[in-house]
């Protein structure tokens, strides 16, 4: 473990550290879903932001369809449904983009958006700018 300027083990700036990443990922989880709400009518049930290297957030939504949008799933019509929430969260990609960069203090350099319409699940991509800091992963990145 890291030692401090006296040479004693990190663990407090550690933990600070820790408590604080999770809570900007709390945050944007708790935004995405007032976002969803606000432009889609209904928000996501379940909502999870994770970092997946150090510069990719994810943002996992799911039971977000509203009711017309479930009855477009019934009848099988998947692909005008996932092309139209696309377009919507796209038109609205500012909004989402404006959260990831007020809570991690980094630049969205890409976003990409995906939904799984028969089971109901989204993700939002956000590539970040390099970070010059600490990596927030202890992952290994493959090329």
């Amino acid at each position: 473990m890291p030692a401090d300027e006296q040479g004693q083990a990190g663990t407090e700036t550690d933990n600070e550290e820790s408590e604080r990443r999770l809570s900007n990922l709390a945050e944007i989880s708790r935004e995405m879903v007032r976002i969803y709400k606000t432009q889609f009518g209904r928000g996501p049930t379940k909502a999870r932001t994770a970092f997946a290297g150090p510069d990719l957030v994810v943002c996992t939504l799911e039971d977000s369809l509203t009711p017309v949008e479930r009855r477009m799933a019934e009848i099988g019509d998947h692909e005008r449904l996932r092309d139209l929430r696309l377009y919507f969260q796209h038109v609205i990609e500012g909004q989402f983009t404006e959260v990831i960069e007020r809570a991690l203090g980094r630049s969205v350099r890409a976003f990409v958006s995906g939904m799984d319409t028969r089971k109901d699940v989204a993700a939002e991509l956000f590539y970040l700018e390099p970070d010059v800091g600490p990596d927030p992963t202890e992952g290994v990145e493959i090329d």
